[in-house]
C-alpha cells in the first residue's frame, strides 16, 4: 500500500522490517518517520501519534492447525489459545475468555504465537485478519482460519505526534488517489480479501 500511495505522492521511503513494538520505538525516538504496518487507530495510540485517515477496517479473526477441527469460538471450550501482546487480537481474545471458557497466554512475537498452534500448545491464535491471511499465503503458515469476527479496529499510517504533518497531508492524498484508480482495491484484493 504505502508503495502504490508513494508513488501517487511522488516521494521515496526505505522499509525497516522490524518487530512492532520496535517499529513504534522506532518512531517514538525519531529513528523513523513513519510507521504503516497493522497500526490501528485508537485512542490510546493517539496520545503518542497522529493517524492518515484510515486505509483499512481490519477485523479480529483466530487461525488454528491446518486440518483442525475447530471452526467456532464454541469450539475453544476448555482450550488454550495465545495472542501477540499489545495487539487488537490479544483484546478480543481476552474479552471473550470468559464467555467461551478458554485460557489466553499472550506472547511478544508473531512466530512464537504461530508455533505455539502449530506445536500444539494451543487451540488457535488471535490475530487481525490481514495479517494473519498474510502470514499464511505469503509465508506458507501451516495455518488456516476458520473464524472472522465482525470486531476489529481501523488502520492508519503513524507519525510521532505533532511532527511530519506534511507527511501524513501526502499519505492521505496518495491514499484518495489510488482508491480513485482502482489500485487500492487491487491492493486489498490481493492482500486482505476473506476467503
Amino acid at each position: 500500500m504505502l508503495e502504490a500511495i508513494a508513488k501517487e505522492e511522488g516521494f521515496k521511503y526505505e522499509v525497516d522490517a522490524v518487530g512492532f513494538d520496535a517499529a513504534m520505538a522506532a518512531v517514538e525516538s525519531g529513528q523513523s518517520d513513519g510507521m504503516i504496518a497493522g497500526m490501528s487507530i485508537t485512542d490510546e495510540r493517539k496520545e503518542k501519534y497522529d493517524f492518515s485517515e484510515s486505509y483499512y477496517t481490519s477485523k479480529v479473526c483466530f487461525a488454528t492447525e491446518k486440518g483442525s477441527k475447530i471452526k467456532t469460538m464454541e469450539d475453544l471450550k476448555g482450550k488454550n489459545v495465545v495472542a501477540k501482546v499489545g495487539t487488537v487480537g490479544a483484546k478480543y481474545a481476552e474479552a471473550n475468555a470468559k464467555k467461551y471458557g478458554y485460557k489466553v497466554k499472550q506472547v511478544d512475537a508473531s512466530p512464537t504465537m504461530y508455533q505455539e498452534v502449530v506445536s500444539g500448545n494451543a487451540a488457535a491464535c488471535f490475530e487481525d485478519y490481514p495479517v494473519m491471511n498474510y502470514e499464511i499465503q505469503e509465508k506458507g503458515q501451516k495455518l488456516q482460519v476458520p473464524f472472522i469476527s465482525n470486531d476489529g479496529s481501523e488502520y492508519g499510517f503513524a507519525v510521532k505526534k505533532g511532527e511530519n504533518s506534511e507527511l501524513i497531508e501526502k499519505f492521505n492524498s496518495g491514499l484518495k488517489k489510488i482508491k480513485e484508480n482502482g489500485e487500492y482495491q487491487k491492493i486489498i484484493d490481493k492482500y486482505a480479501k476473506e476467503k
